[in-house]
């Protein structure tokens, strides 16, 4: 390899990793605190209010504060439903190992099939006769779908595979989401896209996927990566990013490599290649969180989960700006939506990134725990996130969010 090929490679490891992000997002916070960012003007003052309704809102919904980790399992519970339980119970024949490589292929499916679904669709579950919509909705449905053999090219439904996979159409994603022109489900074309790319990338990487390019032989590859079966969550997030990285369909690369939910901002610094550049990696973050219950339930022990950073997501985000600590600095920012790659939506979602840090710590002194007994993922799950819901709905009808993204459904 040439110097200028490992100056690349150094350069795309880094940006993959949470220390990045905190890095980036940090910057932009910091032209943010000196009022020279373009768009939003940051009112610590109003923090602690922010701090107080989380903590309400956490104590609430968790009342002994046994609160899970923030992860997709918990939204196949949705409604007061284990429908966990019954998954369990499905893969209960299996061998252990057998059973997390089905927790791994349903979790990345799930995961990646949950940007925002729009104010306009629910889904309806035959089961239960109950009605869901946002994230819940697409977990019950992607859920659904894959015990129906949905994201399965063989005899075997309970898993993901590259002939299941880039089967998937449009229309069959629709009928199984009941996405219809009444019930418009945001970025449909592009969610099949991902599907069908996901596929791809599995017959393309056997290293990572297997000679039977399933999803779920991520398991084996993580397990094999442990020593002594202890994993740090960042390292899971560096496997997440090498093997799915070529489906994401941004334009943003160095070198051949991909770089995902990575986007430009004056304020992140940086120089050479990587000059500008804001990593967020919502969705990958998300699966990363999302498979530690499988991992762990394998056997394995994962460590340092708190360098994961906050989702950059719109009710993180919502939450700041509802509350008043990110306040618009111009119309336009509310008036109007907002493609994922504009300024205004990358400093929103950086600002976003560095301030739920704050939080968090302001929440750990409230409540008197320390980061052992109250990581960020209990801080998100408790939380900001669901507090997040919560003051939407107060602010506007169906809760939709205060700054509006154009969606692909490849994003958040």
């Amino acid at each position: 390899m040439t110097d200028d090929a490992k100056s690349l490679s150094k350069k795309v490891a880094h940006l993959r990793s949470p220390a990045a992000i905190r890095e980036r997002c940090e910057r932009v916070l910091a032209w943010g605190l000196d009022g020279d960012l373009e768009h939003f003007a940051i009112r610590l003052d109003r923090l602690p209010a922010v701090v107080e309704r989380v903590v309400e809102v956490t104590r609430r919904t968790y009342p002994g504060l046994d609160i899970p980790g923030h992860s997709r399992w918990n939204h196949f519970r949705a409604g007061g439903i284990d429908r966990v339980a019954e998954w369990n119970e499905k893969v209960a024949a299996v061998d252990s190992d057998e059973r997390a490589r089905c927790c791994v292929d349903l979790a990345v499916v799930s995961v990646l099939l949950d940007a925002g679904a729009g104010p306009r669709w629910s889904y309806r579950e035959r089961e239960s006769e109950r009605t869901f919509s946002r994230s819940e909705g697409l977990a019950v449905a992607s859920l659904r779908l894959f015990l129906d053999g949905g994201f399965s090219g063989g005899e075997q439904p309970l898993r993901a595979d590259a002939p299941g996979l880039e089967s998937l159409s449009e229309d069959r994603l629709a009928l199984g989401f009941q996405a219809t022109d009444d019930n418009r489900l945001a970025g449909l074309c592009g969610r099949a896209a991902l599907m069908r790319g996901l596929g791809k990338t599995l017959r393309d990487a056997p290293d990572f996927f297997g000679r039977d390019a399933r999803v779920g032989n991520l398991f084996d590859l993580l397990r094999a990566r442990a020593r002594d079966r202890v994993l740090p969550a960042a390292s899971v997030l560096t496997v997440v990013l090498e093997g799915l990285g070529p489906i994401w369909p941004s334009g943003m690369s160095i070198g051949d490599v991909r770089l995902g939910d990575v986007w430009k901002h004056p304020a992140a610094g940086g120089t050479g290649v990587d000059a500008g550049l804001v990593p967020f990696h919502k969705l990958s973050q998300w699966l990363t969180y999302s498979l530690i219950e499988p991992l762990e339930a394998a056997g394995l022990e994962i460590v340092e989960q708190d360098e994961l950073t906050a989702l950059a997501e719109y009710r993180n985000g919502g939450l700041l700006v509802d509350l008043g600590v990110l306040e618009p600095k111009h119309e336009r920012v509310t008036a109007v939506a907002h493609p994922a790659d504009s300024e205004i939506i990358v400093e929103w979602r950086a600002l976003t990134v560095a301030l739920i840090d704050r939080v968090a710590e302001g929440m750990r002194a409230t409540l008197d725990l320390d980061r052992t007994a109250f990581p960020l993922a209990k801080v998100l799950e408790g939380g900001t996130w669901r507090a997040g819901r919560e003051v939407a709905k107060e602010c506007r009808k169906g809760g939709v969010p205060p700054i509006a993204v154009e969606s692909h459904g490849t994003v958040f």
